[in-house]
C-alpha cells in the first residue's frame, strides 16, 4: 500500500474485534460458559484467517496492520490461557511466556518503528499451537467430551512452555548475532 498507512481499514475492524472479544473469552473460561466461549473462540479463528486475506485483497495489508493482527493474537491465546490457569487446568506460565515471547518478537522485529514482523518457523507453529491449546478443552467441553483428558491438555501446554523457552533462546541468539555482524 502506498501512501501514509490507514488504521481504519476492514481488516483491522475484524482484528479490533477479536482484540475485544479476548476478555470476553476468558471471562467465559472462568465462568464455565461453554458456549458463549467456544462462539468466541470459533468466530476469532474465522476472523484471524479473515482478516489477512481481506487485508490482501483490498489492498490495506500493512506492517503496523501485521503488528495489530499479531498483537490481538497473543492478547487472546493469552487470556483465555490465563483463564485455564486460573482454574488449574494450566500453568500460569504459559500464558506470561506467550507474553514477554510476543514482546520480543515485535520488540527485536523493530515492529514499532514500522518494519514487518520477522517470524521464526518455531515461533509460527508455537502460534498455532497456542490456539490449537486453547481450541481444545473449549471445544471438547461444547461437544461434552471427555477426551482430551485434562492431562493431556496440561502436558500440551508443558511442551509448548518448553519450545516458547526454545524460540526466545534462539531470537534472542539471532539477535545477538545480527548486531555482531552488523558491528563488524
Amino acid at each position: 500500500m502506498d501512501g501514509p498507512v490507514r488504521w481504519l481499514t476492514l481488516a483491522n475492524l475484524f482484528t479490533l474485534l477479536r482484540l475485544g472479544a479476548a476478555p470476553l473469552l476468558a471471562l467465559a473460561v472462568w465462568r464455565d460458559a461453554t458456549i458463549a466461549a467456544a462462539a468466541l473462540f470459533w468466530s476469532a479463528v474465522a476472523s484471524d484467517f479473515a482478516d489477512g486475506r481481506i487485508a490482501r485483497s483490498r489492498g490495506e495489508a500493512s506492517s503496523l496492520g501485521g503488528l495489530l493482527d499479531h498483537t490481538t493474537d497473543a492478547t487472546f491465546v493469552s487470556l483465555g490461557l490465563f483463564a485455564f490457569a486460573a482454574k488449574g487446568a494450566l500453568s500460569f506460565l504459559l500464558p506470561l511466556l506467550i507474553a514477554l515471547a510476543f514482546a520480543q518478537y515485535a520488540g527485536d522485529s523493530r515492529a514499532l518503528r514500522g518494519r514487518p514482523l520477522r517470524t521464526s518457523l518455531l515461533g509460527r507453529w508455537n502460534g498455532i499451537g497456542y490456539f490449537v491449546l486453547l481450541g481444545m478443552p473449549i471445544t471438547r467441553d461444547l461437544l461434552g467430551f471427555t477426551w482430551p483428558s485434562h492431562d493431556l491438555v496440561s502436558a500440551l501446554g508443558w511442551i509448548l512452555v518448553a519450545t516458547t523457552l526454545v524460540s526466545m533462546v534462539d531470537r534472542a541468539h539471532a539477535l545477538v548475532g545480527t548486531r555482531r555482524r552488523t558491528a563488524l
